[in-house]
């Protein structure tokens, strides 16, 4: 294996309106405490972000609203919509509960990921977007690529 290779690491379960409905502040990778069979299920790309959402609960993390369809040989069977907890420094989370309760920002899930064989949270601390914040985001984002679109043309 070639060094600074990342083995294993994959996208298993993302949040793509995540990026397009909040302003995204600061990111951290957390673990989460999960079940076999729901590891599995994450192994197969099968699961859902989009509803999901993370909240400090005394000294704790949880995410709360990822659905993970049940693994069919789980015995007894899980529920999908649980509320798992997260695995994060305490000084993050102490930092992040100082944040959160001085201005008006959420943790939101960007996806989970498996990294060395454990799979992660990417999680975000985020300001919500207003409609017309997404609007002129979008716009933007096509002029920026109209000017991106105009320089490949003038260098041709």
């Amino acid at each position: 294996m070639a060094a600074g290779s990342q083995r294993g690491d994959r996208i298993a379960v993302s949040n793509r309106r995540a990026r397009r409905d909040f302003d995204i502040i600061e990111t951290v990778e957390c673990g989460i405490v999960l079940f076999g069979g729901e590891v599995k299920v994450l192994r197969q790309g099968k699961g859902n972000l989009t509803d999901a959402f993370a909240r400090i609960d005394g000294d704790e993390l949880w995410l709360f609203g990822l659905h993970l369809p049940p693994w069919p040989f789980t015995q007894p069977p899980l529920d999908p919509v649980r509320s798992r907890k997260l695995l994060a420094h305490r000084s993050e989370i102490d930092r992040w509960a100082d944040r959160i309760d001085r201005e008006p920002l959420t943790l939101v899930p960007l996806e989970i990921h498996f990294k060395d064989g454990y799979a992660k949270v990417e999680l975000a601390l985020a300001r919500g977007r207003k409609k017309w914040d997404k609007r002129q985001a979008l716009a933007e984002k096509d002029a920026q690529r109209e000017r991106d679109r105009a320089l490949r043309e003038a260098r041709r």
